[in-house]
Parts: structure tokens; sequence; C-alpha cells
């Protein structure tokens, strides 16, 4: 997991080094990345004075001060971004567990990639006239966090999707699908797009990330409907280990519910109360 959330950044971002913490800056204006542990370190545990140096180079830089690890492999780190200042927040990570002996959850197979009646699911092609949308989706949700229906909808849906053609996030996109870095799967209904997710492989092991629901499409099975054409893509292509992370024990339970299990916590640490909040 550690090599997993070591790799995946370093396709388009470069690494700072900073001892026991690496930072990773994005080259392109997509989402900005974050600090982790150094994978391999093997010194000194991080102190709140390295905390401090990471920040400071990324308000220098204008990124987010943002670090994430996974808490039962590093458990010293939370004690030192505490001190420098930082809010910690706890988050469940999954893994797709095995059915009846097999590697294969209960969400893999074809059949249960099918959405809700009027639904349709697909893992869209680099030229899918549908990217833009697609990628729209969970920018809207996550901007309307939690579970219940929301109020944006179509309008605010494609007012979205053309800011992200006109920036270049959905050509940047494409070619992470055509390098095979990333797969889209999306539910479409009346020909909008509803919901929408990804994973990142390298290697055997993939992560479930960004599923987000049009606020006011929720509450219809979306997510694991877009989750499940995720996880049977993701064993197509000889993907192993599938994981994610939930935001909250709420959204845990409905993964579980679908096969996954839990078996870490993600820790994400940004500016908070403390006398280093700034």
């Amino acid at each position: 997991m550690e090599r997993y959330y070591d790799a995946v950044p370093r396709g388009s971002a470069r690494v700072e080094d900073f001892g026991p913490l690496s930072l990773f800056v994005a080259e392109d204006t997509g989402w900005p990345y974050y600090a982790r542990p150094a994978l391999g370190h093997r010194g000194p545990a991080v102190t709140a004075d390295d905390v401090r140096r990471v920040r400071a180079r990324q308000r220098e830089l204008g990124l987010p001060e943002a670090f994430e690890w996974v808490a039962e492999h590093d458990p010293l780190l939370r004690a030192a971004v505490e001190e420098a200042g930082l809010t910690v927040h706890e988050h469940p990570l999954l893994v797709l567990g095995p059915q009846n002996g097999h590697p294969d959850g209960p969400l893999d197979g074809p059949g249960n990639a099918a959405g809700p009646d009027g639904v349709s699911v697909r893992v869209l092609a680099a030229d899918d006239p549908a990217l833009a949308e697609a990628l729209a989706v969970p920018h809207l949700a996550f901007g309307e966090p939690g579970t219940g229906v929301g109020s944006a909808g179509p309008a605010e849906l494609a007012v979205r999707a053309e800011a992200l053609r006109a920036d270049g996030s959905a050509e940047r996109l494409a070619g992470r699908i055509t390098a095979g870095r990333t797969a889209l799967a999306a539910a479409f209904g009346d020909g909008t797009a509803l919901c929408a997710g990804q994973h990142n492989p390298v290697g055997e092991v993939t992560e479930v990330a960004g599923v987000g629901t049009l606020p006011s499409a929720r509450r219809r099975g979306l997510a694991l409907a877009v989750t499940a054409a995720l996880v049977a893509h993701a064993r197509a292509g000889g993907a192993r280990t599938v994981f994610l992370s939930a935001a909250d024990e709420d959204v845990a339970r409905i993964y579980r519910r679908a096969g996954f299990r839990p078996f870490a916590t993600a820790l994400i640490a940004e500016p908070g109360a403390g006398p280093d909040a700034g």
C-alpha cells in the first residue's frame, strides 16, 4: 500500500525531499497533491519542525497545507502534525474481500455493474464526448458533501463541464486514460452523467477514488453501480487488490454491504486550531 501511495502521484507530480517527508507538487492544474511519509525512510521519526518546514514550502508554492498517511503504518506522525498546528481527520480504508474463497468480491462481474432502471453505466474511452461532464460530477458532489439529496443538478453540471474543458482538465484526463493510468466510469440517465468515479492502477493494486453523485440524483444506488463497473474493469485488467477510502463511517457501511471490508485508517491533516494554524 505504501508503494502504491508513493507511485500514484509521480506520474503527474515532482517530488521534493524533506527527509522523513515527501512533498508531491503537481505539474499541471489538476487536483493538488500533499505531503506524506517518505517511502522506505529509516532515519529519525518525523518531528513537528519537519512538518513546519513542509508547510512553509507549501505556502510558498500556493499549495494546500495537506498531509496524508496511513495511521497503522506511521503511528507517530499524528502527534507531530498536531503539534505543528494541523487538524487530523480520520477516513476508513476498505479493501474488497474474497467471496467463496476466490479473490473476486460481490461487486465483480458485468451483471452487477448495471444501474437502476433508466440508468446505464459504462467505462469511458479517452475520446468519449461525455468525458468532461463525467469528470465534473464529483466536483459538484464534493461541493455539497453528505449523502442527502442536494441542489446542484444538470444546469450546474453543464457549467462545470465547460470550465473543465476550457482549463484543459478533460484533455489531461484523456491522456491518463490513454496511458492506462486512470479509468473513469459514469452512470447516465436521460443523457446526463449522474454519478462518476475513477480507479488508478499501479501494477496489481488499484484505488477506487473520487466516486461522487450529482447532488440532485442521490439516494438511487448510483455510487455502488459505478463502483461495480470500476471493480469489474480493474479485475479484467489484472488488479488483485482493490481498495478505497470512505468519507466517514456512514459511507463505509454502504461499501461494507457491497463486500469491502475495513483494514486500516487513512489520516488527512489540514490547517486548524492550534498555535501554528496560520
